[in-house]
């Protein structure tokens, strides 16, 4: 497989979209393309990205909080079709429909259209409503202008609906800063705990952890001038951030090697090896940590990974996004069996089993600022679409 094309389309945007970038990919369980490029320092370039430099994989995190939960429903201690207030029975009780801040436009709102003054029942939320992105709740709030966690947990567990329950499909931050605090409750442990005993550990990925990560190997984000400094070990995301480093919705870091044997995962729906190559069964673990089970069901990956819930060309699995017919968007030109998800400073990862493909990018672009969200955009369908062709 010759991957030129891979190569000169990461080089037409290295130090104009984003400095550092790492490509993983997989082709019928074997890694066909492992590269990284560009620079951690782009203004004094002394130091190039490695393929051990780990990223801010921002909401790409999501998916480790999912499969986190998707365990516990295995292990029977929660239900997908759970009221979430069974589990935390703050988030209950009518509510008022009411226009929410905009996070792409500081100070902007979302306005919504409510005509007859619809008050929500949030006691009617269940986890696949969070997951499905459909639970009517808003795409965000800005948790990080308050004080204490504790303010943050109890403006989450209290805050009014968008929408009617089910009517709309908007991806929330929200919602999975919800399951983040239900999962803490359900295992008695923090979400950085359960994270790593649930995912990380099990499926051998040492470089994913929680920031703040204590090393320069890490590719820097954002120039955030409330903290006069750059962003660099320590989550992009403010809300994350301000939750102490660990979100249901962000805060993971990782290398694009990692996130493409999780995505791997979902593929085989087993555990594996890709050290070897060869596919860990009961008797053949890679260390201690592996469970001598398969990390998820196929009944379970096959759930999560069909049609939960669509609005236009939106098309939600539980916890992942699903291959969309917008000619725009990242998933397009792969199979209409893909998934995955995407992250705000530059990362995503995109499972095609039709194709037996695994595609993990990493990337860097908020250093730039968060402006380039169309090159970014414009560049992951190319990538993809670049891939499929060699593929």
């Amino acid at each position: 497989m010759n991957f030129t094309r891979v190569n000169e389309l990461v080089q037409d945007h290295l130090f104009k979209t984003f400095p550092a970038a790492q490509i993983e990919i997989l082709f019928r369980g074997e890694r066909v393309f492992s590269e990284s490029f560009g620079y951690l320092d782009p203004d004094t370039k002394l130091r190039t990205t490695q393929s051990s430099s780990r990223f801010d994989l921002a909401s790409v995190s999501k998916l480790f909080t999912v499969a986190a939960f998707m365990r516990c429903v295995e292990e029977q201690r929660v239900a997908i079709d759970q009221p979430v207030h069974e589990i935390l029975p703050e988030f209950s009780g009518a509510r008022p429909i009411a226009p929410y801040p905009d996070p792409l436009h500081p100070g902007g709102f979302i306005n919504v259209v409510d005509p007859n003054g619809l008050r929500v029942d949030a006691s009617a939320v269940t986890f696949r409503h969070l997951l499905a992105h459909n639970a009517g709740l808003p795409a965000w709030l800005p948790l990080w202008k308050l004080t204490t966690r504790a303010e943050m947990r109890a403006a989450v567990l209290e805050t009014k609906f968008a929408y009617p329950i089910g009517a709309r499909v908007v991806y929330s931050d929200i919602g999975l800063i919800l399951l983040g605090f239900a999962l803490e409750k359900i295992c008695n442990d923090s979400l950085r705990a359960i994270v790593r005993a649930r995912v990380t550990e099990p499926l051998g990925l040492e470089s994913v952890a929680y920031g703040k990560i204590e090393n320069d190997n890490v590719a820097p984000t954002e120039f955030y001038a409330r903290h006069a400094r750059r962003m660099c070990g320590e989550v992009h995301d403010e809300n994350a951030f301000a939750l102490g480093g660990a979100a249901g919705h962000a805060g993971l870091f990782g290398i694009a090697r990692d996130v493409a044997q999780f995505g791997e995962m979902f593929r085989r729906g087993r555990m594996f090896s890709l050290t070897d190559d060869r596919e860990i069964q009961n008797e053949d673990l890679r260390s201690e940590n592996m469970r001598k089970e398969e990390f998820l069901s196929r009944e379970t990956i096959d759930e999560m990974t069909r049609e939960q819930s669509r609005d236009g060309n939106v098309r939600r699995g539980l916890g992942f996004a699903l291959w969309s017919p917008a000619p725009d968007a990242a998933s397009n030109p792969l199979s209409e069996k893909t998934f995955g998800h995407l992250g705000f400073t530059g990362t995503s990862l995109w499972i095609d089993p039709a194709r037996e493909l695994v595609i993990a990018c990493l990337a860097n672009r908020v250093y730039y600022g968060r402006e380039n969200a169309d090159a970014m955009g414009a560049f992951r369908v190319a990538l993809n679409r670049a891939i499929v062709e060699i593929i």
